[in-house]
């Protein structure tokens, strides 16, 4: 379990036009660490290296293949930053050399590197989710579980149980989770604290819940609006689903609950519009 961090508080920041790897990043850090501009510049010094690559192997190969090769990397420097997109959305790697900084590792949670985090997640720190130009963290400060996504207005706490339900969910709909681990900063620095970016905040867990509760319905309504990029996906759950959610008491065991009915449901939907069909086959074969 993590030491006291920040006086108690949690840092959390809200979705600024598509700067949510900014948002990912900085909420793994608990605080405003890197602006969009650190991260462009990590993106271009990492294109730049990959071009010094493409470069260099054009200079090892036969003088025959030399004049393709050439070409070839050519295009490669002619072509957009293979690390932003004009969107802002960042790559994966310029994420790792943000957080490789303060000495912490991104690692894909399918590696077998990351198997313990795949049995016990609740054991780790941090998890960076990936999916459709969408980044957020799920991030573990002073002992509890919290969802940074930047399009909530505050972090969420998840449960320990619920956290293991979560990741799977998240999973089976198709996000790439990375697992980070390292030195976490235990402290956002003072200067951190005065320079203000315009979307971060500082929250007690109690802020957080109250804002959370409050809110509910308009971040069902922002997530919503994401999970409809999702292909062939359906992440709603059925009348009976919810009454039977409903009816329960324990808050983590209806979200873990709910968490597996989300990957379920479209093969429940299948069973039952199937079954309607056998039973009328059956009658017409008695009648005649």
């Amino acid at each position: 379990m993590e030491g006291a961090s920040n006086g108690g508080m949690l840092y959390h920041e809200v979705q600024e036009s598509k700067l949510c790897a900014v948002h990912c990043v900085n909420t793994v850090l608990q605080g405003p660490f890197f602006s969009e501009f650190d991260l462009a510049a990590l993106a271009s010094d990492l294109d730049t290296k990959e071009r010094q690559m493409m470069l260099q192997g054009t200079a090892a190969a036969a003088a025959a293949a030399a004049a393709a090769a050439a070409s070839s990397s050519g295009d490669f420097l002619s072509e957009e930053s293979h690390n932003v997109s004009l969107g802002g959305d960042f790559s994966i790697q310029v994420l790792q050399k943000a957080l490789e900084v303060w000495d912490l590792q991104v690692i894909p949670f399918a590696c077998p590197v990351a198997e313990p985090a795949q049995v016990d997640p609740e054991l780790e720190n941090a998890f960076i989710c990936h999916l459709h130009d969408h980044w957020f963290c799920i991030r573990k400060v002073n002992g509890e579980w919290y969802n940074f996504d930047s399009l909530y207005a505050a972090p969420q706490h998840l449960s320990k149980f619920y956290l293991s339900a979560y990741l799977d969910s998240l999973k089976g709909s198709g996000w790439s989770i990375f697992l980070v681990r390292g030195n976490f900063p235990k402290e956002c620095p003072i200067a951190s604290f005065e320079a203000s970016n315009g979307y971060g905040q500082w929250l007690s867990p109690e802020d957080a819940e109250r804002i959370t509760k409050s809110c509910n319905p308009t971040q069902a309504s922002q997530r919503n609006n994401l999970s409809q990029q999702l292909p062939e996906r359906s992440l709603s759950l059925d009348e009976t689903d919810m009454q039977m959610l409903s009816d329960m008491e324990d808050e983590d065991l209806k979200a873990a609950i709910a968490a597996s009915l989300m990957d379920t449901s479209p093969a429940m939907v299948s069973a039952e519009a199937s079954t309607p069909h056998t039973e009328n086959k059956d009658s017409q074969e008695k009648t005649a």
